[in-house]
């Protein structure tokens, strides 16, 4: 019997990366469609509107709604993804927004509408905790930066697919038939990822994920920072998929067409910039430079690129305003690709569920208020400067909190772990 040659440490990597691969494009797939259902009311609002008959302050509820569960969701979602096995909790989720999906498109009345967009934020709650902690327990710090680059793309192209193939659809056939078949639909990713999810790590006991509470984690320096470059991550990316469309319509003056093809532009770049900084950061951290420095630098320079680059579309002339523009989706992508990764690394994998829940909960307060707060200073001032000027303060202040608000980029050594050391070292002693 030939003797089995143990494998270096790149090469496991490279294995566990392959292995990983199906599981990674099933959890993109997951994340757009996420994207698409949770923005497909913003796109049927007008025709909406006028079938039922109900108030502009009746639809800014009804646009709302999905982020009170979601966001409230976010704070127990963690714990079960930890408690529970990750691959299974994100098809439960995902199973609970397709049907609430579907049923949008078939109930009556504002009070069942709203409980469909509740219900919808109470089934996406999980997907970002468990991608955090599926990508933990399955992938090596030096492969994470793609991984993570390839969710947070999803999250920027969901709105493209979600504005310009839902939005067709919907002129074409109505709202309705649209929401019903995008539902059922994307239930055929549920069997496809109950055949290839990972399988749950062996080392990683469950009884782990009970010793890190909620309070162990909201002691840590490093989580209040992630929360905080995070929150002002959310910020830029809700001012855009909210305002972006009527920023290019009413203030530049462009077509729908036109508006749709620069929006679309958008999305692309921010999504190609998260997926090359996840891969340039994986390589050089395997070329030997620490995960702090590369997830940092990677963070600061995306966020502060950002802000530059809002500020002056702000005030920027039609002939530039447009190269800024493009500018700001690639600093926005160079930003976000790290944004779970450091969740990831931090909290370890038996706390990174409840870690990302809790800090995607505290940054979506962001969704809660950003885009009202946009509206009111556009009816104040009359324009987007000052709107593009805050968003572009914020963007500047998450270069900050990553730089400087998060601490070393290493596993946080939780209590009952820092103990166990402390007892080894008196032993050795």
């Amino acid at each position: 019997m030939t003797p089995r040659v143990p494998m270096n440490p790149p090469e496991a990597e490279s294995t566990q990366s392959k292995r990983f691969a199906p599981a990674l494009t099933l959890l993109f797939i997951a994340i757009l469609v996420n994207y698409v259902d949770r923005g497909n009311l913003s796109i049927a609002a007008p025709l909406l509107k006028d079938e039922l008959g109900i108030s502009a302050s009746q639809l800014g509820l009804l646009l709302s709604a999905f982020f009170w569960s979601y966001t409230a969701m976010q704070f127990v979602s963690g714990w079960l993804v930890d408690r529970f096995n990750a691959s299974f909790v994100i098809a439960a989720g995902y199973l609970i927004w397709s049907l609430a999906t579907s049923a949008t498109g078939v109930v009556y009345g504002f009070a069942m509408l709203a409980f469909m967009r509740l219900l919808l934020g109470i089934g996406e709650s999980v997907a970002f905790p468990c991608c955090s902690k599926l990508l933990a327990q399955h992938l090596p710090e030096s492969s994470r930066g793609f991984a993570n680059g390839v969710i947070i793309s999803a999250i920027r192209c969901g709105p493209a697919v979600g504005t310009f193939g839902a939005g067709l659809l919907m002129a074409r056939y109505g709202w309705r038939p649209v929401f019903i078949c995008i539902g059922v639909a994307s239930l055929l990713w549920v069997p496809a990822w109950m055949k290839w999810m990972p399988c749950k790590p062996e080392s990683a006991p469950v009884s782990q994920s009970d010793t890190v509470t909620a309070l162990d984690i909201l002691r840590q320096r490093s989580f209040w920072g992630a929360s905080a470059g995070h929150f002002c991550g959310n910020y830029l990316l809700y001012f855009l998929v909210s305002w972006l469309p009527f920023y290019l319509v009413h203030e530049r003056h462009l077509s729908m067409e036109s508006m749709s093809r620069i929006a679309a532009a958008y999305y692309l770049i921010d999504a190609a910039a998260a997926m090359a900084t996840g891969w340039l950061s994986d390589r050089f951290i395997r070329s030997g430079l620490t995960a702090t420095v590369v997830r940092k630098a990677a963070m600061a320079i995306g966020y502060s690129t950002a802000a530059i680059a809002l500020a002056m579309c702000g005030v920027a002339d039609s002939g530039s305003y447009l190269a800024w523009l493009m500018a700001a989706g690639f600093g926005s992508g160079m930003g976000g690709s790290g944004t779970f990764a450091f969740s990831q690394t931090l909290a370890g994998s038996h706390a990174a569920g409840r870690w990302s829940g809790m800090q995607n909960g505290f940054a979506n307060f962001a969704g809660i208020f950003g885009p009202a707060l946009t509206g009111y200073i556009v009816d104040w001032t009359g324009n987007f400067q000052a709107a593009f000027a805050i968003t572009a303060a914020f963007s500047l202040t998450g270069a900050l909190a990553w730089s400087f608000g998060v601490g070393r980029l290493e596993p946080v050594r939780w209590g009952h772990e820092a103990n166990v050391r402390h007892v080894g070292a008196s032993s050795s002693a």
